[in-house]
């Protein structure tokens, strides 16, 4: 299979998929794109992609991108009715490329139902959000057998334009995006924590944080969260809910593997503070689809502030146009 002449399916337009596949179409790669909402993926016509009516008719291509909220999620749209493989002895992608955060254990489920369907799979989870991707960003970490791994390399560049680790067989990369998404959590929790305290000493939040910015503890993501810990915007990238599911899978993993990891347990019980919080709020189901960074204002409640934005404009890092 040359990657020139591939022919590219998408599952999955939420706020990852939709950047990830437009990128594609504007590298000149012919993609078939199929989602739950099809009001979400029209957008992409105008740009080329093709839309599908149900999964399954993208059973023929050469490479299938999946990029869904859950494991569950994923088995539907391959497996259940309508789905991409469900059918009997018919066409099946030759590889798939499945973008989404999910368990090693779903991953390994997935990738033997579709080894006795012919289709080789490779798992390719990203680190970074939107503005990642169409800022240049975005980095992907890849598991699989390493010949599929090489064919679609290039493919997973065009949007992972950061970087692209291959790290070996089954469902490693997986592991990977789990203890990723542990350090992200500790990283906000303490990020918030320190802000705080800053704040109750006397120091503006945008002062503090331009400071951590341009240290040696700066990074992409300290940046990119700056406006907003400074201007309390809860814009989604990342929900509670998803960082405390992925901080579950990290501790029931280090309990098998017997690592002790006693600052990861003590932001996951700090995040369900989060959780408690929000009760009472007005609409706390409203407020948890938020993103996560706003448990900056349970730290807060906890120290005794009440927080306002700082009306003051932070550049996230990400301002790159789109290349």
């Amino acid at each position: 299979m040359s990657e020139g002449k591939a022919t590219v399916g998408w599952i999955g337009i939420g706020r990852m998929g939709y950047p990830m596949a437009e990128l594609l179409l504007r590298a000149g790669h012919g993609v078939q794109v199929w989602n739950r909402t099809r009001a979400k993926a029209e957008p992409l016509a105008a740009a080329g992609a093709a839309l599908r009516g149900a999964p399954a008719e993208l059973a023929a291509v050469d490479v299938l991108f999946t990029m869904v909220a859950t494991g569950k999620d994923l088995e539907q749209v391959l497996f259940g009715p309508g789905g991409v493989v469900a059918g009997g002895g018919g066409a099946v992608p030759r590889i798939v490329v499945d973008c989404s955060s999910i368990g090693v254990d779903q991953g390994q489920a997935i990738r033997a139902r579709l080894a006795e369907r012919g289709a080789e799979m490779i798992a390719a989870p990203v680190s970074g959000n939107a503005k990642c991707v169409r800022a240049g960003a975005l980095s992907a970490v890849c598991s699989g057998p390493e010949a599929a791994f090489e064919k679609v390399r290039p493919l997973i560049a065009t949007f992972a334009r950061r970087g692209v680790a291959y790290v070996g067989e089954g469902e490693l990369a997986r592991f990977c995006k789990i203890a990723h998404n542990l350090l992200l959590g500790v990283t906000i929790q303490n990020l918030a924590e320190i802000t705080i305290l800053a704040q109750k000493a006397g120091v503006p939040r945008h002062a503090f944080l331009a400071f951590i910015n341009d240290s040696v503890l700066g990074s992409i993501f300290t940046r990119y969260k700056s406006n907003a810990l400074v201007n309390l915007d809860w814009t989604t990238t990342f929900t509670p809910e998803l960082l405390r599911k992925d901080l579950d899978l990290g501790l029931e993993a280090a309990r098998g593997l017997e690592v002790a990891m006693p600052v990861t347990a003590a932001t996951r019980e700090a995040l369900q503070a989060h959780f408690g919080a929000a009760q009472h709020k007005p609409d706390p189901a409203a407020y948890l689809s938020q993103d996560f960074a706003a448990l900056l204002e349970t730290v807060a409640l906890a120290a005794g502030i009440t927080l306002e934005p700082e009306g003051v404009p932070v550049p996230s890092g990400l301002e790159a146009p789109d290349r």
